[in-house]
């Protein structure tokens, strides 16, 4: 089945960035509000969530995908689901009473065999205007991939002997997300895929060795790293790529060096498996 329908498909939504919202944004990530209206970089990724019907969702959690001009992701036959990568430009704040209307938009499709079976990649190209001011312009990259079977190994490996260093590295900082932080950010991006809140689905069938941190959760933590040392609403792009699973419970090294370019920073395990670069420019 060909997916080239798909590209061009846009869905459009409408939001406020409520002081609840706001609120509940800044408990999840322990921060005081250091602007009486301006909120911190990464709010974008809570407003205009998707808002499909509970009855609608597929096994994953996930809105089911099917050949309809209303299904707005095509329909690989592929069940399972990875935020691959974002590239984020940053245009002007978003503040708090704001009204948001957001343009998503299929920019891309494409399908190769990987190490472990066929993929398929698709980007979103996401705009968001904040009281009819461009504010954020994000492409994000998803990925399929196949369904893991009863006998594949848990990913990612248990953790080695070795311990992350932060040797070469400006600015660090080390938290350790729990289950409680994964259920409040999937409940303020109204994200429902099981990996990141059922224990058992995300081991038994899709493979992880345990609750799954989100790719953007950690994105906003390194977005905040970056607000520590360089000042609120300060970055212009940045841009994160996953490179391996974050396990809830388990140590996150997040770290931030100046670069040619501007800004390098990761997070790391504990043993010093990389789980995301990204990097960023003011």
């Amino acid at each position: 089945m060909s997916f080239e329908a798909w590209i061009g498909r846009e869905v459009r939504a409408e939001d406020r960035l409520d002081e609840g919202l706001a609120h509940r944004w800044l408990a999840t990530f322990d921060l005081t509000r250091r602007h009486p209206a301006i909120m911190p970089q990464g709010i974008h990724l809570a407003l205009c969530t998707p808002e499909a019907p509970t009855a609608s969702l597929g096994e994953d959690g996930h809105p089911a995908r099917d050949d309809s001009p209303e299904s707005f992701l095509p329909p690989f036959p592929m069940p399972r689901r990875m935020w691959a990568s974002s590239k984020i430009a940053f245009h002007a704040p978003i503040a708090i009473g704001a009204v948001i209307e957001r343009t998503s938009r299929i920019a891309a499709i494409s399908e190769k065999q990987g190490s472990t079976g066929p993929l398929a990649f698709v980007d979103v190209s996401h705009e968001t205007r904040s009281n009819g001011t461009l504010a954020v312009v994000e492409t994000q990259s998803i990925v399929y991939r196949e369904a893991a079977s009863g006998g594949q190994a848990l990913s990612p490996p248990p953790l080695g002997e070795s311990k992350f260093s932060p040797e070469g590295w400006d600015a660090t900082r080390t938290l350790t997300p729990d289950p409680r932080l994964l259920f409040r950010y999937s409940a303020l991006t109204f994200n429902t895929h099981r990996i990141h809140y059922d224990a058992p689905y995300a081991s038994e069938v899709e493979r992880y060795r345990g609750l799954v941190v989100h790719g953007p959760l950690i994105a906003s933590l390194l977005l905040q790293l970056a607000a520590r040392e360089l000042g609120e609403n300060r970055v212009r792009s940045f841009a994160f790529r996953g490179h391996s699973p974050a396990i809830a419970g388990e140590p996150l090294h997040l770290v931030m060096r100046k670069s040619e370019a501007g800004y390098d920073l990761a997070a790391f395990a504990d043993d010093g498996r990389q789980v995301t670069a990204a990097n960023a420019t003011v």
